[in-house]
């Protein structure tokens, strides 16, 4: 029986980007390792039967970045990025998919951010930042790098590689548009393309738009805007009329649920008023699928688990077409539609591709976990439960591994997920941020909820929290945990909470508005709302989440009474921070302004900074000190005071 460890945990590898042939016999998928030892990240591509009558193969050595295939046209060969010419400087690369010598493509100084192979098998669709010029190369020697927001702007412009030249043909019709996203028309026509104003989205203006750009001619065609956090662009036909359509955050926004938008592609003129394909449901999307020129399938969060649904073209709803069980992500689909790919997870298996019929039973084809065999672990059970004003909820609770009901109460800590637009998936949870496997090799139950604002329950279930985190969202998971209390489970005296982003604001709310938990672990989260709104990266996504912006006028600011830092002076439970010193959705002055508070009214803590990480801890040893100092904390408050411990 092998023993779970922090180094079993971090030294993994998972699959990513899975893209199926277009005649659904291959799935080319990324694997990459879990944790980064050096400066830069390194992955593998690797190639598997759909119908597993063969195992995978590995195509590239893994040495570099190499991620994102995408099949040509003949599928005799594949399309991906690489860094293997300069570390940190991705170019386009191609390889035989029967194995031999890969190819370097470009060697665009700025490097290529996206690919896509067109119809047209001499030409592939990039996106790439301009190449320094003579005066930037000027001013880079002569450190003049002074930052004036608005200039040397690095737009992502769309340009097309001839590959019989190796020229690179700019798309000018584009302006300066930052090119997001590329989805050419299954028959060969236009190049469907999705703009952002700057390369990184706009924190006060954030505005997306459609395009349509001729391959031949260059000739682009505006289609208007594009709904906030646009992504997933897919085509379809029916009745004679091209679609797209597309992932986008309900309105009014900017906080809500994903949603499906549609609109019909005009030959000429503007697009027709968007649609909202799956307005009143309650699952919500979280990918889609492009069958050829038919109706698209997609992915749906429902609950704990995932369902695959196919558009019907005559009512414009989405039907269910498969369930299942846990969690399934980044779907792609064959030409016909017959064959799917997914990464997928369930109670006690880690994340690997699956292949199958959308309306069956998926195969695992990946092994990308196999030192996980034969581990004990937690039991991980499903929880439904009423909220405190009767609304319907979920959650999953893991009980101390070798352990049953029946042994309890334990220890319980509850972790919240981060989002707020998220879920826990009945899936393997052996992440590190805190991990709940982990801790329940401890001796702890780990209680995971699934409050309102979180993805799963349709639009009006993810758009309660807007101006309003921390109220609801907090009484519901009260409501879990006095469940488990009154279950057997929890042992009312030694409560512990945290997380990680959003769940790390609300273990940061929690220690404000209670002094139930005896511990707390606050990961890059949220201490002040308004600071956030001024210094994070999502801008008008934070302020919609805290109701104000310090902007409006001298207040009071709702945004005050939903952020920790006001209720600082109740504080009395230990809290460990941890922060990325470099994050940018979620800056560190979040942390130490909480820090500070801490100290100022004496309450126990600690306060830990990462160097190099962003809002996710990357780096292999800083994995290994988030593991170790989290259940350390744990461990230090939370322990049997009926046990001698000297």
């Amino acid at each position: 029986m092998s023993t779970v460890t922090p180094e079993l945990i971090v030294d993994g590898a998972i699959p990513r980007h899975p893209m199926i042939s277009p005649d659904g016999r291959w799935v080319a998928y990324t694997v990459a390792a879990y944790t980064r030892e050096e400066q830069h990240p390194s992955s593998a591509i690797w190639v598997a039967a759909t119908d597993g009558s063969s195992p995978p193969r590995k195509l590239t050595d893994g040495r570099s970045r190499d991620a994102d295939p995408r099949w040509a046209p003949d599928a005799a060969s594949l399309f991906f990025g690489s860094d293997r010419l300069t570390r940190g400087t991705t170019q386009l690369h191609r390889i035989p998919v029967g194995g031999g010598q890969v190819q370097a493509l470009t060697t665009w100084k700025s490097g290529i951010s996206y690919h896509l192979p067109l119809a047209d098998d001499r030409l592939v669709a990039v996106v790439a930042a301009d190449e320094p010029t003579d005066e930037d190369e000027r001013r880079r020697a002569e450190r003049d790098d002074a930052k004036v927001w608005g200039e040397r702007v690095p737009y992502g412009r769309l340009r097309l590689l001839d590959l019989d030249t190796g020229r690179l043909r700019v798309v000018d019709g584009l302006g300066d548009r930052h090119v997001v996203e590329l989805a050419q028309r299954p028959d060969g026509g236009p190049i469907a393309v999705l703009t952002w104003a700057t390369p990184d989205l706009d924190p006060v203006f954030p505005a997306c738009e459609l395009h349509l750009v001729d391959p031949e001619t260059g000739k682009v065609q505006d289609l208007g805007p594009a709904g906030l956090e646009a992504s997933g662009l897919t085509w379809w036909k029916t009745d004679g009329s091209w679609h797209l359509c597309y992932l986008g955050t309900t309105p009014p926004g900017p906080v809500g649920g994903r949603a499906v938008f549609d609109l019909t592609v005009p030959e000429d003129g503007a697009a027709e008023e968007q649609r909202n394909l799956t307005s009143g449901m309650t699952v919500c999307p979280s990918g889609l699928a492009q069958v050829a020129d038919g109706p698209p399938l997609a992915l749906f969060a429902d609950g704990l688990d995932t369902a695959i649904h196919r558009l019907d073209a005559e009512t414009r709803r989405f039907q269910p077409m498969s369930r299942l069980d846990g969690y399934a992500g980044l779907m792609t689909a064959s030409g016909s539609g017959d064959v799917v790919a997914v990464v997928a997870s369930t109670a006690y298996e880690p994340r690997n591709v699956h292949a199958g019929p959308p309306t069956g039973r998926l195969a695992r084809l990946s092994d990308t976990r196999p030192e996980l065999r034969g581990i004990e672990w937690g039991t991980q059970e499903r929880l439904s439960y009423t909220a405190s004003d009767g609304l319907d909820l979920d959650g999953l609770v893991i009980l101390p591994v070798a352990k049953t009901r029946q042994d309890g109460p334990f220890p319980l800590i509850t972790l919240v997920h981060g989002g707020p637009y998220d879920r826990y998936a009945d899936q393997l949870l052996l992440g590190m941020s805190p991990s709940a496997q982990w801790l329940s090799t401890a001796g702890y139950a780990v209680f995971l909820p699934n409050p309102r604002g979180g993805e799963g329950r349709g639009h009006a279930f993810a758009a309660s929290v807007a101006g309003a985190v921390g109220m609801d969202e907090w009484t519901d998971i009260v409501s879990g945990v006095d469940l488990l209390i009154v279950d057997g489970i929890a042992d009312p005296d030694r409560l512990g909470i945290g997380g990680w982003s959003h769940g790390g604001f609300m273990a940061a709310w929690a220690v404000g508005q209670t002094n139930r938990f005896k511990a707390a672990v606050m990961g890059a989260g949220i201490s002040d709302w308004g600071m956030l709104l001024a210094t994070g990266e999502l801008g008008v996504w934070d302020a919609g989440l805290g109701g104000s912006c310090g902007w409006e006028g001298t207040g009071p600011h709702r945004h005050d009474r939903l952020s920790p830092i006001s209720y600082a002076s109740r504080i009395s439970t230990p809290v460990l921070i941890l922060h990325g010193e470099d994050d940018p959705n979620v800056p560190v002055g979040q942390a130490t302004y909480f820090h500070r508070a801490l100290r100022r009214f004496g309450v126990e803590h600690e306060f830990v900074v990462y160097p190099r990480e962003g809002h996710a801890i990357l780096e292999r040893n800083h994995q290994l000190d988030v593991l170790r100092r989290t259940r350390a904390w744990f461990d230090r408050w939370l322990a049997d005071p009926t046990l001698d411990h000297a």
